[in-house]
């Protein structure tokens, strides 16, 4: 009996790269694996489920759980995560030193959906800034024009023009058109040291760490999804790609920690590793649904609370029921 041969779409990351090159066999499976950018991995996964296995948005994966139209049941590898305190721009030059002087501006946004832009929200919404204070402002960020990967239908309280006709978020920051922007990438004219482009919070570290400390949440970005239909015709698959992901990180871990000769291109590694292990353990990025509960829960409350879900979707629903639970000898 031969393997079943699957496309796998996901980014070129550490914690994939043995399967990739094929140190970590995924049992029955015969892997063609993709190696692409969020933004097309995601586009073409939800307009057009152009993949048996992808990396997904948290965030859109959630937007087609509640619309009730979901073409992917989720597994819990968490590919992505990260801090977003990073992730919010502002302009400089217009008054703006903490986060309540975010409302009543015009902020920019590829799309509402993003992820990334939900846990931004969602730190903005503990200083007391509603995502209704805001005016959003969506287009592309270094070319005209994003279509939203799933149609959005938003509370009215939610205000999001859209760009100009041609331009560009980036250069309506430059330029002082828009008062800040909030994205994943950061905008070109904050990397080329704009000097009235900056951070929000210009000590993000520092506030991310005080963040973990008070919550314990390591904001999750992406899961991997399979096809419901295969899921369903193998339902071996969920629970064996859940196995083959963890192994594939766990390489990638004890790699990171051999610092003899490092294997990331910055320097710093091992102090980095040690401040970071200091504050969350041993185990920085934990898969399974059981250890990421307060996670998940506190990102599906805001997914519901900012429009994205007209209802909050629970923790159960995301993942398929065999990565709920593993055996144990």
């Amino acid at each position: 009996m031969s393997d079943l041969k699957l496309s796998i779409a996901m980014g070129d990351y550490d914690r994939t790269r043995a399967i990739v090159d094929g140190r970590v066999k995924i049992d029955g499976v015969d892997p063609v694996c993709m190696l692409l950018s969020p933004e097309e991995m995601f586009f073409r996964a939800f307009r057009h489920h152009a993949f048996d296995v992808s990396e997904l948005s948290l965030s859109s994966y959630c937007v087609s759980l509640a619309k009730g139209d979901p073409h992917y049941i989720a597994v819990p590898v968490f590919l992505s995560r990260a801090f977003r305190h990073t992730s919010i721009y502002i302009r400089t030059d217009k008054g703006i030193a903490e986060p309540a002087d975010l409302k009543g501006r015009r902020i920019g946004i590829a799309e509402y959906q993003l992820t990334a832009n939900v846990w931004a929200r969602a730190f903005l919404a503990d200083y007391g800034v509603e995502p209704s204070d805001i005016t959003w402002v969506r287009g592309g960020m270094n070319a005209p024009g994003r279509p939203e990967k799933i149609k959005l239908n938003l509370p009215p309280e939610v205000k999001i023009e859209q760009a100009p006709e041609g331009a560009t978020l980036n250069a309506m920051l430059a330029e002082g058109d828009i008062d800040g922007f909030i994205g994943p990438r950061s905008p070109q004219c904050f990397d080329e040291g704009h000097a009235d482009v900056d951070r929000l919070f210009s000590k993000s570290i520092t506030v991310a760490e005080d963040y973990y400390r008070t919550t314990g949440i390591f904001p999750i970005m992406h899961v991997l999804g399979v096809r419901r239909q295969l899921a369903d015709d193998h339902p071996w698959l969920p629970g064996a790609l859940l196995k083959a992901f963890a192994a594939a990180k766990s390489m990638a871990v004890q790699a990171l920690s051999d610092t003899s000769a490092t294997k990331v291109t910055m320097p710093f590694v091992e102090d980095t590793l040690r401040r970071a292990r200091s504050l969350m353990g041993p185990d920085l990025w934990t898969y399974g649904a059981g250890a990421n509960r307060h996670v998940l829960e506190a990102f599906l409350t805001h997914h519901h609370d900012q429009g994205l879900s007209p209802r909050k979707v629970d923790v159960e629903e995301l993942f398929h029921p065999s990565t709920l639970e593993t055996y144990s000898l």
